[in-house]
């Protein structure tokens, strides 16, 4: 066998499976979890990204969805976005809190009264 021909053949058996892995990655997409992992908090004084996962397993701190989701629709506990409800900044007192200031009592409250995780601006605010 020639060197050309080794080369085609080479060639050819790295274009097949080049395309049979792209074959099985469109077809066998991964599933997307029930719950988020980790979320990203985007604010003007740092990216806060919080372990959802931690929160929620019982190898970690086993919280209940009601703990911090508290928004009912019907009966039935809606997961919906903070910003929702919650504007990011407002010169208006409202009933319902700023985003930063819910955010704030919701996380530092926990953490202060379960003596547990971060309670400091710069342990959230790292990125």
């Amino acid at each position: 066998m020639g060197l050309k021909r080794e080369k085609v053949i080479a060639f050819c058996a790295t274009v097949t499976f080049f395309i049979v892995g792209v074959v099985c990655y469109a077809a066998f997409p991964e599933k997307k979890p029930d719950q988020p992992i980790r979320i990203m908090f985007k604010s003007i004084t740092g990216k806060v990204l919080f372990s959802h996962k931690e929160h929620v397993d019982e190898d970690g701190y086993g919280l209940d969805c009601t703990d911090c989701h508290h928004y009912y629709e019907e009966g039935d506990l809606s997961t919906i976005s903070c910003t929702e409800c919650h504007i990011s900044e407002s010169d208006e007192e409202e009933e319902v809190p700023k985003r930063s200031d819910a955010l704030h009592s919701q996380c530092i409250g926990c953490h202060q009264e379960y003596g547990g995780g971060p309670d400091e601006c710069s342990e959230c605010h790292v990125l």
